[in-house]
């Protein structure tokens, strides 16, 4: 086998392992995240950064914390919130950063 059709069967490989998406995720429905009434009490700030998976329909199928400061304090309000965000149908995988601030 050549040199060239070796370097295109691994093109080509390349490129059914990482397909291009098409377009962005952008939500159609984005709910806000509920501020924590402790973190609010205490006037705590943070973040939330999650991945997300939207399936074909268009909702959000999975959604996991990827890092939070401070921890243990917004995670589930963020979680609960992209649960609830819609996308336009033909799914894909997302990342965000929600921020917590007073």
């Amino acid at each position: 086998m050549s040199r060239y059709h070796t370097l295109a069967i691994a093109a080509l490989a390349l490129a059914f392992a990482f397909p291009a998406q098409s377009q962005a995720l952008s939500p159609i429905k984005r709910v806000e995240p509920t501020y924590p009434a402790d973190a609010a009490r205490s006037r705590t700030e943070g973040f939330v950064e999650v991945e997300f998976t939207v399936g074909a329909g268009g909702n959000v199928e999975s959604v996991s914390v990827v890092n939070a400061r401070p921890a243990r304090t917004f995670e589930t309000a963020a979680v609960s919130a992209v649960k609830q965000w819609t996308f336009a149908p033909g799914g894909g995988r997302g990342k965000v950063r929600l921020d917590f601030n007073l």
